[in-house]
Parts: C-alpha cells; structure tokens; sequence
C-alpha cells in the first residue's frame, strides 16, 4: 500500500488518537505525510461550565506531540451526536479535503463502530475515497464485532508517544472512562501484537485496497 500521504478521518476530537495513534507516530517515522481531519469537537458532551473550546485546543495540542504539524490538522464543528442531520455537508468537506490533501491512503471509523456519529463518518468517508486505499480503525467500546485484516506493528516508543498525546485531552481523563488509560492502551496493543507475533499492534480493517 502506498502511504505517502495519509489523511485520518475522525468523527470527533481524540478518535483518530485512540483509534491509530500509534500508527500515526510509525507513518511519520516513515516519511509519510499524514493529516488529520475532526469533524466534531463535541462542545455539547463537556461538563457545565467547561469552556467550548476545550477539546479544540486539546486536539491541537496532541496532535503536534504524535508528530502532525499543525497546519495538518482540521477541525469542524458540526454538533455532537448530529453527524446524520449534516451528511452533504460532511460529504462536501471530504470532497474538498480530497482536493487539497490528495491521500494515497484513508484512514477511518470501522464499518462496526456503532456511534451514530462514527457510522456516519465511515459511510461518507467510503464514499468520497472509495477509489482508495481505505482502512477502518477500531474503537472497542463501540464494537459488538471487529474483524481485523491488517496489523500496524509497534514498537514501546510509538505507544507511549500515543498516551503522551492522550494525556493532553485532561477534560476526558476527568471523566474516568476506563478506556481513556495507559493501561488500556497497552493492552490492547499487547493482545492485536499477539495476533501477528509483535510486541505491539494496531489493527485495522482493510475496506479497500489499492495496489
């Protein structure tokens, strides 16, 4: 596969950081070019009196630390939880980032996610790339299923530059989501690097491969 320019599409602010953080610092230690693209910072999900722009300004601070310039990275407001109700225009904004990143590779929600808002990103993600390369990212707590055909083997380094970018997003580690931890993290790693005899892994779904 060709991975020269990637753009990674997440639904919200920290989902492409969960879903492939650890790929994301592999691909630049490679030379590729990788954007990415947030299409939600979910304002309406942060507690009372927490300021709108928090997870904004957490994504712009993680991102850089994964090794993603900041002039890579995208952010949309479109509501929380309504990615349905904006479906043109989110499938206008990937035309358009199709233009102007012009990726060899796509990065995505997989087509099991169960979030309204992820369906909605992997289906008009699909749609505007499906002539791509395309690979579906998993975020367990919103699986029922997940079937992996391809492995990002990772080394210790790439992890922890993963939760060191996580660790930015301070208003969801608030929250105490068990799946918003270091440990969680390497766990999962450890158990898809089982799966293909690495130390560490990432796993994706392969929607379409172009060669």
């Amino acid at each position: 596969m060709d991975f020269r320019d990637v753009l990674i599409l997440a639904p919200h602010t920290d989902d492409a950081e969960l879903g492939c953080g650890g790929t994301i610092v592999r691909l630049l230690e490679e030379n590729s070019r990788v954007h990415v693209a947030a299409f939600s910072t979910a304002e309406d999900s942060l507690p009372e009196g927490v300021p709108k722009d928090t997870l904004r300004r957490e994504f712009q601070e993680a991102l850089p630390l994964l090794g993603v310039p900041r002039e890579n990275l995208h952010v949309y407001e479109f509501p929380v939880r309504k990615l349905g109700y904006y479906r043109q225009e989110v499938l206008e904004e990937l035309v358009r980032l199709r233009r102007e990143v012009q990726p060899s590779a796509v990065f995505l929600p997989s087509c099991n996610d169960l979030h309204q808002d992820h369906q909605v990103m992997h289906a008009e993600g699909l749609r505007a790339f499906k002539d791509l390369s395309v690979l579906g990212y998993e975020l367990p707590w919103n699986h029922v299923a997940f079937s992996a055909q391809a492995f990002f083997c990772l080394e210790e380094r790439h992890l922890a530059r993963k939760w060191l970018a996580l660790s930015c997003y301070r208003s969801q580690l608030e929250m105490g989501r068990s799946y918003f931890s270091e440990e969680f993290i390497l766990s999962l790693a450890r158990v898809r690097g089982t799966m293909v005899k690495a130390p560490f892994a990432e796993a994706f779904e392969v929607l379409r491969l172009r060669l």
